[in-house]
């Protein structure tokens, strides 16, 4: 049973250059980095944000979680992945085996 796979919608920015200038430049880069986000899968994704965090030194993180809705734990992992360099090469699954919900036939019962 193939699943379908479900389209992330484009995160809106709360930060406040956004709010007051919406069409300023820093507001086209936030939409930027947003629209780039939504095609990644959550790896890449976290992996890019601890780039930009790392990047952009103090208070990134805290910046990050705001522009693009991600939690800051999260943000902090992909910094660490990055910082690490282990597990970068690493190809094929995103997540281990084992993880998400059970199947739907396994947990129903017969009667």
């Amino acid at each position: 049973m193939a699943r379908k796979k479900r389209r992330r919608s484009v995160h809106l920015c709360a930060c406040e250059k956004c709010r007051h200038h919406p069409y300023s430049v820093v507001a086209k880069d936030h939409r930027a980095i947003n629209r780039v986000l939504v095609a990644l899968d959550e790896r890449s994704r976290r992996l890019l944000m601890g780039l930009l965090a790392l990047e952009w030194g103090r208070g990134g993180i805290q910046e990050l979680a705001e522009i693009t809705g991600l939690s800051r734990n999260t943000i902090c992992r992909g910094r660490e992945e990055i910082q690490q360099s282990i597990r970068l090469a690493r190809v094929g699954r995103i997540r281990r085996p084992g993880g998400g919900r059970k199947r739907v036939e396994k947990n129903t019962r017969t009667l």
